[in-house]
Parts: structure tokens; sequence; C-alpha cells
């Protein structure tokens, strides 16, 4: 029977956020950043294995306590995250048909509710898929000197998000053919193939926290969840 991996690419420094450690092991709610998505995945009753993959140098991990259920820890992260997510499947060694659920560390709001959602909209697709949200505003395109260019029609854009889920062996040849800097995510290598993902709705409340002020809101969401 097929297993059921989730995969936490989490080898980046983080630089955009301009703190002393990489923002995966900033505090929130007294545990770092990517514990909260680490134990949301480990929550999920139909995943087996929640493997985290970290840089060789790391130098944060072992300063937290990270006893959670299935969790393992793979020191191979590479200088992108199409290299870790890679490196990280090569560790695991998973079977070619086994499903891989790769999550930002970043996304700490994430609830198991999106995550079963997604794994039962995704049950026997040919490709696997991600969630997503509906773009909700108007878009604007701009031009070099930041004017409006154009507006762009809404009403086919997605903002995607995490997790994301395909076969392990279609998504190791899909970024060992294409594990380059533009690939921003998995998605994106498996549409290379020719494939077309299916766009499964998400979550508002699972958001990436990127700068220093996204840490209010990650922070007021957790508490109305009841999670201090």
């Amino acid at each position: 029977m097929a297993q059921m991996i989730a995969l936490v690419p989490a080898a980046g420094s983080g630089s955009r956020f301009g703190a002393p450690s990489p923002k995966q092991y900033l505090q929130l709610n007294g545990r770092p950043l990517m514990w909260h998505a680490l134990a949301t995945l480990a929550a999920v009753p139909a995943i087996d294995k929640v493997a985290v993959v970290i840089s060789p140098q790391d130098e944060w991990f072992d300063d937290f306590d990270w006893r959670l259920p299935k969790l393992e820890v793979h020191r191979v992260g590479g200088a992108s995250r199409a290299l870790s997510v890679a490196n990280g499947l090569a560790a695991l060694a998973p079977g070619e048909d086994d499903w891989v659920l790769v999550h930002d560390a970043a996304r700490c709001c994430l609830s198991v509710a999106a995550v079963e959602r997604l794994i039962a909209a995704l049950a026997g697709h040919p490709v696997g898929g991600l969630l997503a949200l509906p773009v909700p505003d108007t878009v604007k395109r701009a031009d070099a000197e930041g004017h409006v260019a154009a507006t762009v029609p809404r009403n086919a854009l997605w903002l995607a998000q995490t997790p994301q889920m395909f076969r392990a062996g279609l998504l190791a040849r899909a970024l060992g053919e294409g594990a380059a800097e533009d690939i921003t995510d998995e998605a994106s290598a498996v549409e290379r193939q020719g494939l077309k993902p299916l766009l499964v709705e998400g979550d508002a409340q699972n958001f990436k926290v990127t700068y220093p002020r996204d840490l209010a809101l990650a922070k007021a969401i957790l508490a109305a969840r009841g999670e201090q």
C-alpha cells in the first residue's frame, strides 16, 4: 500500500526577514515557527511520515524540542528549494507510487482540515495537485516606472499554497530534469512535464510568513484556534 509522506524543506536562510536566525526558528507562541506546521502534518492520520530537510550547516535545529510523532530529520538541504526537495526525496527513497506532500516551513497556520481536503481531492488523481486560493482582488500589471500598465483579468488566477502533493516518482523526475533557480514550487516542475496539477481550494489562513509583521497575524490565528 502506498505511503503518504510530508516533506518540509527548511534549509533557507530567510534573508528577507532580517532576523539573526532563519525565520523557521523564530519563536511563535513558545515554539519555533515551523514546529506548528510540522505538528499539524503529524496530526493528519493519513500521513505516515513527516520529514524535515535542513541544511548540513544548520546551527539552530538542535536547540529546540522537536518531539513530535512521525518526525524525522534529514540534513541534506540544498541551495534552492528544488534541490532541498530533490535531496530529501533521495534520502527518503520512497516508492514510485508513494504520495509526497511538500509544505513550506513558514506556512505555520496550516490546518488539518485543509490537508485532509487536499488528500481527499487527489485520491486516484493521475497527476496530483496543490492547495491554492482564487485571486480575490483586482490585479494590476506595473510598468518599469511603477505605473499601471494593465489590469489583468483575475477569473482564472489562483495563488499557489502548500502542501503540494504528487507521486514520489513523478516528483523526483520533474525536479531532476528542472531543479533550477526558476523552479519556485513543485507544481511548476510538474507542469514542465506537460502535466496539469489539480487546484484544490485552500484557506486564507494558510499564508506564508515572510516579513516580521506577519508574525502578529500568525499569532492571532493560532490564538483563535486555542493554540496559545
